[in-house]
């Protein structure tokens, strides 16, 4: 069943374990504080699927031509023009990328699952990072509402 906060409806799925992985509520708080930052103020609905190493390289081969598994993948929705609905789009986050990475980076695990969280919603908004000075801009985003929620900067070494 999903769950509504206070600016969005988010629908977890998972296609792993639970063990290892954030209780959904983190998922929520990230998604709002996200939402906040970007000053989306409307009604906005969302889904994060939680996946395995291949379930992440099948969409990934599939949807950027990249075959591996990657942190997080965001499908922004595409709906007909004059459709009107709050649907932001999809997230797939692979649990064991962002376990690795988060033991590699020497980060807490909570605090990169919610890093991956808040890009993977901004990027649900239209945010990207492919131009420099877009990526700077998202960057700073990111570490404007990660800070908001007591996470050190992602992007300092």
């Amino acid at each position: 069943m999903p769950a509504t906060t206070n600016l969005a409806t988010v629908h977890l799925s998972y296609g792993v374990p639970r063990a290892g992985v954030p209780a959904p509520a983190s998922f929520r708080r990230w998604v709002d504080a996200a939402l906040a930052g970007a000053r989306r103020r409307q009604p906005a609905e969302l889904a994060i699927r939680i996946v395995g190493t291949r379930e992440g390289r099948t969409l990934n081969r599939s949807y950027r031509g990249k075959d591996y598994a990657t942190n997080v993948l965001s499908f922004p929705v595409d709906l007909p023009p004059g459709v009107r609905l709050p649907l932001l789009g999809d997230i797939a986050i692979c649990a064991p990328v962002v376990n690795r990475e988060s033991r590699e980076q020497g980060k807490l695990a909570a605090h990169h699952w919610a890093h991956l969280t808040v890009h993977g919603v901004l990027h649900l908004l239209g945010y990207d990072h492919i131009v420099e000075t877009d990526a700077e801009r998202m960057e700073t985003l990111e570490t404007r509402i990660l800070k908001g929620l007591g996470i050190a900067d992602p992007y300092q070494a």
